[in-house]
């Protein structure tokens, strides 16, 4: 049966259809915020697959360009793979719902956005995440919902909840919260170095507006919502579990307290086969067989109870740090001889190298999505190849976790990098992964601060990042342990990786994930305070000793950059017909040249001289005759009524009629003038049609003068 709901959110309307589209998925609806419209389907599989040891969600948001009006480029003219505004999109919404699953289901669900028209105040991004939590709430798959999600700005220190396009043009903060009545659930932020207490208000403010949109999920939910299925239990056999935890837990304690992550895991191997042979001893080689998969589940989670247990309980972590205590730090720069900038950052056993280079400005991203950014001059690429875990997997290129952690280091950096006018260059950075043991994506901030700092980029301030963990009691979700500076054991066992960039003035990005029913605004606070000290530790102690400023200058392998600004007009003049004029000027000098719509004029060069010849031959262009000016020039052509003569500047050249070489008459212009000769002219007329009459004559009349 088709319905329709409706609400408003930020001033807007906000529609739920359902009953008219996909009739076969779970649960489907079509979210409306103003005039933008997706349509969000959600499905599951009536059995777990065979094997499944993990609950298999996927999310996609799927970007049509025919939502704003655009046929894709290329030869097949049909969107391709997603790019990575679409893929951060799809995280986006995976991270606040993936926690609300029951823990033991293991069916495979399939949550699919499809925007199919955008008007851009409204962001589809978030009528798709209001939309998923609404098509699972409605359906019959197991989901312990409802959650909701806005977008926040921050305009002259004002929490708006929504912003258009005009207003995150001026906002400090993108924001995006996502919550349930009682608790956050996701947390993604890229900010001008908001202070913390700001940061946490802009997330209350979040939090009313959401608390609205639960309750009007709710409200359809108990209309039409589907009874929940019964599914098939992934939950630890208890009796595997305790036989393995009673005679074993006290050694799976001391196992699993190591520093170095190659001992813990050969520890833990050689004590998950002993183990194994102990029940194969016990119950015998059938059983074994039969509770295989039993077995190895109930090996993980005595681990986890284990490590939960010593942090909670005795606030003691694996590798022997108290709760406030951050890994071992070091970072080098200038490692690479040939790049533009170079850094490594090394935190414990989690090492990135970051390499910075710069290029043109037409060098810069160009960007073919559905809203309004068509381009983006700062990229930040990270890669993680297998033999930073120690594996030998074959490298298959950027998955959605590289295109997460990369953009989250490129928020991290943006705010603090000079604008185009102060340092006119594209800038990439490359955050290569050398070994993992958790908070890459922090490592990555601060290495690729330090390479850009190496590479002569003028950014306002070193940006750090660091992450906290927490650990809750089993049987009271408010009593928790927080820690600081999380390896990867933290990560896996831990319900939070609460990450956080900045300065020393303030946050830059957050990008929070969380295992729990959500976090309380005491943990977030908790949170950001830790993380500033920490932060503050970082920069302070390790980074600002090795490099405390950037560069003075750029390195002697990146393009030297001089720029001037021409008028609108004179662009056409520069780059000539078919391109002849600027053509010319790369082939003489070997520059490269950038020239914008606005008439900015970027000229790069490895040699700086060349660069400047290059401006020159540019100024001489769009230099503008002036009437009554005096030129040196040469003359290029004889005609019978006159000489061409070239002004030197820009190939510019004006007429000197035969009757204004001399007072005397001159019959054939060949007897006083010829090609080549070097002649001072003044001009004494520019037509209608930019045509310019020169004369010799009047100086030599104006020489008498003065001479009398």
């Amino acid at each position: 049966m088709f319905k329709v709901y409706e609400t408003e959110l930020a001033g807007r309307k906000l529609t739920v259809e359902t009953g008219k589209m996909a009739g076969l998925a779970n649960g489907s609806v079509l979210v409306r915020y103003g005039d933008t419209c997706v349509m969000v389907n959600v499905t599951a599989s009536k059995k777990p697959r065979d094997g499944i040891d993990f609950f298999p969600l996927s999310v996609d948001f799927e970007e049509k360009l025919y939502s704003v009006g655009k046929i894709p480029g290329g030869f097949l003219k049909r969107e391709g793979r997603p790019g990575d505004k679409a893929v951060l999109t799809s995280r986006a919404i995976d991270r606040p719902l993936r926690p609300l699953f029951p823990k033991d289901f293991r069916n495979d669900v399939v949550i699919v956005a499809t925007v199919l028209c955008v008007e851009q105040d409204n962001s589809p991004e978030v009528a798709a995440m209001i939309g998923a939590a609404s098509a699972l709430a409605i359906s019959d798959i197991p989901f312990k919902g409802p959650t909701a999600s806005v977008n926040v700005g921050l305009i002259d220190g004002k929490v708006v909840i929504n912003p258009t396009v005009e207003e995150r043009e001026k906002s400090d903060l993108a924001l995006t919260v996502a919550a349930t009545d009682t608790k956050i659930t996701m947390i993604e932020a890229g900010a001008n170095e908001v202070p913390d207490d700001v940061m946490l208000n802009a997330i209350k403010e979040a939090h009313v507006e959401i608390k609205k949109i639960c309750e009007f999920i709710r409200n359809i939910q108990k209309e039409i919502g589907k009874p929940k299925f019964e599914y098939e239990s992934a939950e630890v056999n208890k009796e595997v579990f305790d036989f393995i935890e009673e005679n074993f837990k006290e050694e799976m304690k001391e196992k699993v307290q190591e520093s170095d992550k190659d001992t813990r895991d050969r520890n833990l191997d050689g004590l998950s086969e002993k183990i194994k042979e102990a029940y194969t001893e016990k119950f015998g080689e059938e059983l074994v067989e039969v509770h295989k998969a039993d077995i190895k589940e109930a090996i993980y989670e005595l681990e986890k109870k284990c490590v939960r247990e010593m942090i909670f309980f005795e606030h003691k972590r694996v590798d022997g740090r108290t709760i406030d205590d951050v890994r071992e730090l070091s970072c080098e720069v200038g490692l690479l001889p040939r790049t533009h900038g170079s850094a490594i950052f090394t935190r414990g056993q989690t090492q990135s190298l970051s390499i910075a280079t710069l290029g043109m400005m037409s060098e810069e991203q160009v960007l073919d999505g559905i809203d309004t950014e068509d381009s983006k001059r700062y990229m930040h690429h990270y890669n993680f190849p297998s033999y930073s875990v120690g594996e030998a997997r074959p490298s298959r290129g950027a998955g959605r976790r590289e295109v997460g952690h990369g953009a989250l280091a490129e928020k991290a950096l943006v705010p603090v990098l000079p604008s185009k006018e102060e340092f006119p260059y594209a800038i990439r950075v490359v955050s290569e992964i050398l070994s993992s043991n958790g908070s890459t994506s922090q490592a990555s901030i601060c290495g690729s601060t330090l390479s850009l700092m190496d590479a002569g980029v003028p950014i306002k301030r070193p940006v750090a990042g660091i992450s906290t963990g927490l650990v809750t009691n089993p049987e009271d979700d408010n009593d928790y342990v927080m820690i600081v500076d999380i390896q990867g054991i933290e990560d896996f066992f831990g319900d939070m990786d609460f990450k956080v960039g900045g300065t020393e003035k303030g946050i830059t990005a957050i990008q929070v994930d969380i295992k729990n029913d959500g976090l309380t605004y005491e943990i977030i606070s908790e949170a950001f305070e830790k993380t500033a000290i920490a932060r503050k530790h970082i920069l302070e102690d390790v980074m600002i000793p090795v490099i405390a400023e950037p560069r003075a200058e750029v390195s002697k392998y990146a393009p030297r950059i001089v720029s001037t600004k021409i008028k609108v007009d004179k662009i056409k003049d520069v780059i000539g017909p078919g391109g002849k004029v600027i053509n010319k000027i790369i082939e003489e000098t070997g520059v490269k040249i950038d020239i914008e719509e606005d008439g900015q004029v970027f000229i790069y060069s490895v040699d700086n001289e060349k660069a400047v010849q290059a401006l020159e031959m540019v100024e001489d262009i769009v230099r503008e005759v002036e009437l009554q000016g005096i030129y040196y020039g040469e003359v290029v052509r004889l005609m019978n009524f006159g000489a061409f003569v070239d002004l030197g500047f820009g190939g510019k050249e004006g007429l000197l009629h035969i009757s204004k070489i001399s007072k005397e008459r001159i019959n054939n212009i060949e007897t006083v003038l010829k090609v080549g000769d070097k002649v001072t002219v003044k001009v004494i007329e520019i037509d209608d049609q930019g045509r310019i009459n020169l004369s010799m004559k009047d100086l030599i009349e104006v020489a008498k003068k003065e001479e009398i």
